[in-house]
């Protein structure tokens, strides 16, 4: 029986911690009847009537309550399409590897012209003469 009247005594405890944030967090034209320092001295005093008065008569109901749970099926949030993360979006992914080909053959081309141009150096040392392809034509 002692267990019974501790649950009782936690499910008025949780209800009127639910019904203090509930009306301290609705907007003001949302609260009925009393102003909201009213209903908050309400649900502290009585917690366990408090609460269940704030839930009946204090709130407005919205239109997402008479809908269901939000997030439902028929709430206006679930019909909106969803952003989509970056790493699920294929057209980001296709850009991605798009600009890292670009980088590459860019690093490559530099890459290569600094290979022409060292080795024209090492010929110009030793006195070679310039490749065939290199030579300006006269």
């Amino acid at each position: 029986m002692a267990r019974l009247g501790v649950l009782l005594f936690l499910v008025q405890i949780v209800l009127a911690v639910c019904a203090l944030i509930s009306c301290l967090s609705a907007e003001e034209g949302k609260i009925r009847a009393l102003p909201r320092i009213a209903w908050v001295l309400i649900i502290l005093f009585f917690p366990l009537v408090g609460s269940i008065a704030w839930f009946i008569v204090g709130r407005e109901a919205s239109s997402d309550a008479r809908k269901g749970w939000p997030g439902g099926a028929a709430s206006p949030e679930r019909q909106r399409p969803r952003p989509v993360a970056p790493d699920d979006d294929p057209e980001f992914l296709r850009s991605v590897q798009d600009r890292a080909k670009q980088q590459d053959q860019e690093l490559f081309q530099r890459w290569e012209e600094d290979l022409r141009r060292r080795e024209d150096d090492l010929r110009r040392r030793d006195g070679d003469p310039p490749r065939e392809g290199d030579r300006p034509e006269v």
